[in-house]
Parts: structure tokens; C-alpha cells; sequence
């Protein structure tokens, strides 16, 4: 029935689809359509008209986060990078970014994805076909790309993403989906940007998903105010993989410690943004508050170690341990 849905669709519902209708992310002015198969022959917009901002095209990547944004996020951006880079993130190898989020090739951060793995099946088993039985193929906003791996699952499915990131390297940010190039017909579009202040229009995006990434945003309610005004009528935020907690005291307890390993082992505690880090469910319900929306939570599946390791931290007399769950929103306007 979604394959049918799909097919059905009309040439001018197809070309619509494909293309996103841009704001300037300096002082918010309408700059026109682009189509999202980034074909436009120019490498450049252009320039707004109220500010003078001008987001560009570099190495098929649109930078859309302003002069004073990206000094902002300067350290943020070179310790993130650094502190990836010596994770051992990324690869030469195309085959490495086509096996994820299944599995990691390297082998250097194996355990992650495979909580990443088990997300992505629950959101492929348990979300997805609801969404694509409602919107057919959507206009998702993929924020926090990283290597764009979600987007291209995504593209693969007959959808069409738009990567959003601060990276833009080509390990480890929106410069890795190059490695896709040879699976996708079109490339998905690219924009460097900051989740508060997206360079969209309002109110033309079926669903907005934040992977592994929500817990980056230094308010959270500003946060989802910006992606539910890029929303369609009707449309769905989900969050995934961003560490959730029983205790904000835990979740404060996770931060020392997280900034002292740092401190130790990268030479920086990486808090040049004040990130919010983790959600608790008194978080979670002050946000249904506010923006009038309604959460609806699902808990993939682990394993039994995982599912094992609250008791055995209460055991050992140790904080409880972070645990992840998907919550998606319904958003009416």
C-alpha cells in the first residue's frame, strides 16, 4: 500500500516534493526555492536583501550558519572534530559508511553502533511505515547528519532528506556523504547550520529527526519551537538516541564525569556550548506543556546486558546508567 501511494503520486507533487524554500538564518527573509536535487548551476544564492547574508555553495555543502554564528561555534566545531578524529571515527573506505548503522567496519566504536543499530531498527520497524502510510514520501529534516548515514537509509527508501550539520569534514561530517554518490541517483542536499536557527522556511517538512543530536541544544524549547515552525501541519519530531535519565542528579553526575575523561585523555572538558546533555521525564513533560504536543515513547530492545545494567549499577553503588528511547510528537498548527 505505501509502494502504491508512492507511485501514484502526481509529476507535479514529485518536482514539489523535491524542492525546500529557503530563509535567511541572519534575519529570517524569504530567499526563494532551491529544488533539492542540488542542480543549481550557481554555487551561490542570492545575496538577502534586508541583511546582506548570502549562503553559498562549498564542495556541494550549502553554508547557511553566519560569520558570527560560526565564530560562536569555533572551538565547539575544533574539539568535536579533534576528539572524533581520535575516536577513531570515519574511514577512506565507501564500504564503511554503507554498512552503517549495522556495522561498524573499523571496529573502533563498535558497541555504539550497535545501540544505534537497535534504534534505527525500532524507528524502521515501529515509525516509519505509519509515516510513509500518511505522507508517502516525506521531506525529512535530518538534524545532527553527522556522516549522513540516516539520510541516505532514508534517500534509499524513496524519501528526501536534508542533512543538517555543523561539520563538514569528510570522515565524520556532511563531506562523508560523498561516499554515497554511487547508491543514490541524486545527492541529498547539504547545509551547514545551526539547529536554532534553520535556514527553511516555515511549514514544509513532513518530519524533523534528531540523531543522536537533541542533547546537543543548549535550550530545548527553542530547539523545537524551530524545527515544529519548518513543519507541515501534522508533521512529526523524533528524537533518538540522546541519553535520558530517572534523576536530573544523575544526569549532572554524567557531565563531571564526562568533562573530567575529557579533560584527561583529549585535554579539553568540551563545554564551550552549554549543552543540555540529557533528558529526564520532567524535561519531557515541560516540553508537552509549553508547545502543546504529546509524546509517544518507544523502547527498543538492547539485549538483556543493557536491559541489566541500572540493577547492576544500584549493585555496585554507582550512578544509574544513561538509557535511550525514541520519542516522537504529532504536531497540529
Amino acid at each position: 500500500m505505501i509502494q502504491a501511494r508512492m507511485q501514484s503520486e502526481s509529476p507535479d507533487r514529485r518536482t514539489e516534493s523535491m524542492s525546500i524554500t529557503l530563509q535567511c538564518p541572519s534575519c529570517c527573509r524569504d530567499l526563494g526555492k532551491i529544488p533539492s536535487d542540488n542542480s543549481l548551476h550557481s554555487n551561490a544564492l542570492p545575496t538577502c536583501p534586508r541583511c546582506s547574508f548570502w549562503i553559498r555553495k562549498e564542495h556541494g555543502i550549502w553554508i547557511a550558519l553566519t560569520p558570527e554564528r560560526e565564530q560562536r561555534y569555533r572551538k565547539f566545531m575544533k574539539d568535536y572534530e579533534r576528539i572524533r578524529s581520535l575516536e577513531g571515527r570515519g574511514s577512506t573506505d565507501a564500504e564503511y559508511y554503507l554498512a552503517l548503522p549495522f556495522r561498524d567496519l573499523t571496529g573502533a566504536n563498535a558497541s555504539q553502533w550497535r545501540i544505534r543499530s537497535r534504534t534505527y531498527q525500532c524507528f524502521q520497524e515501529r515509525i516509519l511505515p505509519g509515516l510513509e502510510a500518511k505522507h508517502g514520501r516525506m521531506r525529512i529534516l535530518d538534524i545532527g547528519a553527522g556522516n549522513c548515514w540516516l539520510s541516505y537509509r532514508l534517500a534509499s527508501r524513496g524519501h528526501h532528506p536534508v542533512a543538517v550539520d555543523l561539520l563538514v569534514n569528510d570522515a565524520d561530517g556532511l563531506g562523508a556523504a560523498h561516499h554515497y554518490a554511487g547508491r543514490l541517483a541524486l545527492c541529498f542536499p547539504r547545509f551547514q547550520a545551526e539547529m536554532d536557527r534553520l535556514p527553511f522556511a516555515e511549514s514544509q517538512f513532513d518530519c524533523v529527526i534528531f540523531n543522536a543530536s537533541f542533547h546537543y541544544s543548549e535550550d530545548y524549547y527553542w530547539t523545537l519551537n524551530e524545527v515544529i515552525r519548518c513543519l507541515s501541519p501534522g508533521g512529526t519530531v523524533i528524537i533518538a538516541d540522546s541519553p535520558w535519565y530517572r534523576r536530573a542528579e544523575s544526569g549532572e553526575e554524567m557531565l563531571r564525569e564526562r568533562r573530567s575523561m575529557f579533560e584527561k585523555e583529549f585535554g579539553t572538558p568540551s563545554d564551550s556550548i552549554s549543552s543540555r546533555e540529557y533528558l529526564t521525564d520532567d524535561l519531557l513533560r515541560a516540553l508537552e506543556k509549553r508547545l502543546a504536543i504529546k509524546w509517544c515513547i518507544y523502547h527498543p530492545s538492547y539485549g538483556v546486558r543493557w536491559a541489566l545494567r541500572p540493577l547492576i549499577a544500584r549493585l555496585r553503588g554507582k550512578r544509574e546508567p544513561s538509557r535511550f528511547r525514541i520519542y516522537a510528537a504529532e504536531v497540529q498548527k
